[in-house]
């Protein structure tokens, strides 16, 4: 790893480190949480906007997934446990009624999940066969391939708009399973985030690495700069995340979705990287992948073996979990990289809007 780019991209921060910029509305429910979190309304009313879309929306199927308003509420609620909102108050983070119209929203998100995905059979002792046979399936769109093969600049620049959404804020998610693991299982965790957090070192950081690329490809790096841009299908992978970060009950799909990351990453970290270098970018734009190559075939046995196999041999009953947590993980994946390259195909922008997307600084 070059340390002429590492000490560039700690002189130079970006990413995770400020509040997430308040966006524009997407409909009713995200309107009024707005305006409440402004303090232009009072709360009462937002819990009432949520209780009418419930009322009015077939929330119960899995039309939700790609529900503009409602993921880009989840994404306001769940980011007020986490970076925080610009301009927002900390206190509202407790307020009981966003928390009640949260679990409202909660609720048909989590069964549209589950319905999404099929879930093998799997014990303790047959866990991480289970898990090292979900990710290597093949299928997919293939985005990987065509980024490295044929993807334009344009085309590089929205999957890292989709991407930062979750890469700038890369392993805080996940982190919360730690006070919550015991023994092998929490050193395990610990062992991962460490590298995820650079090993005590800003400038290794994978979120400050995932920036670095998105300034020298010409876009805005700053936390959550494109969240207008983003359409809920990319909201809605990083809401099953949170999801499952933060309610313990959920502890075992937090465990098997962070398994599915680190066990698919490796080679198409490998693919991106080549079609970075295809376009002229260096070091300092593939440095991101390039780590991750290394790292997580490394923490690919790690997650399977001694964090996801560790937690189901002391708490069985979270077996299923795991599973389900990977089995999310690659759903939603697919289906983000499904948009991709279906609007692409159709010479269309993957984005939300029009226009090119906020230029670096």
């Amino acid at each position: 790893m070059s340390e002429v780019v590492l000490a560039e991209a700690c002189a130079a921060p970006v990413g995770a480190g400020t509040a997430m910029p308040l966006p524009a509305a997407r409909g009713p429910v995200s309107t009024a949480l707005l305006a409440v979190l402004r303090e232009e309304r009072p709360s009462a009313e937002l819990h009432g906007a949520a209780q009418e879309w419930a009322a009015t929306t077939d929330s119960g199927g899995a039309g939700i997934v790609t529900d503009e308003d409602a993921q880009l509420t989840l994404t306001l609620l769940y980011e007020l446990h986490l970076q925080g909102l610009a301009g927002v108050d900390d206190s509202w983070e407790w307020n009981p009624d966003l928390l009640a119209t949260r679990a409202l929203l909660e609720g048909p998100f989590e069964a549209a999940l589950r319905a999404l995905v099929e879930l093998p059979e799997a014990t303790p002792d047959t866990l991480q066969q289970t898990l090292e046979t979900m990710t290597t399936a093949e299928g997919g769109p293939g985005l990987s391939r065509h980024l490295a093969r044929t993807g334009t600049l344009e085309q590089w620049q929205e999957f890292c708009a989709h991407r930062s959404i979750y890469q700038l804020r890369e392993a805080d998610p996940h982190t919360l399973g730690i006070p919550r693991l015991a023994g092998g299982p929490k050193a395990a965790l610990v062992e991962v985030q460490a590298d995820e957090y650079g090993g005590g070192r800003a400038e290794r950081m994978h979120s400050t690495l995932f920036g670095h690329t998105m300034r020298e490809l010409g876009i805005d790096a700053s936390y959550a700069a494109h969240l207008d841009r983003v359409p809920a299908v990319t909201l809605a992978s990083v809401n099953a995340l949170s999801l499952f970060a933060l309610h313990r009950r959920l502890l075992g799909a937090l465990v098997g979705h962070l398994c599915a990351v680190e066990m698919t990453s490796s080679l198409p970290c490998k693919v991106y990287a080549r079609g970075l270098r295809r376009l002229g970018f260096g070091t300092a734009a593939t440095l991101f992948f390039d780590e991750h190559v290394e790292a997580d075939a490394v923490h690919e046995q790690i997650v399977s073996r001694d964090l996801a196999g560790g937690l189901a041999r002391q708490q069985p009953e979270r077996t299923a979990d795991v599973v389900l947590g990977a089995a999310v993980c690659l759903a939603m994946d697919e289906l983000g990289a499904q948009h991709m390259m279906d609007r692409w195909q159709a010479g269309q922008s993957s984005l939300r809007g029009e226009g090119p997307l906020k230029p670096a600084a």
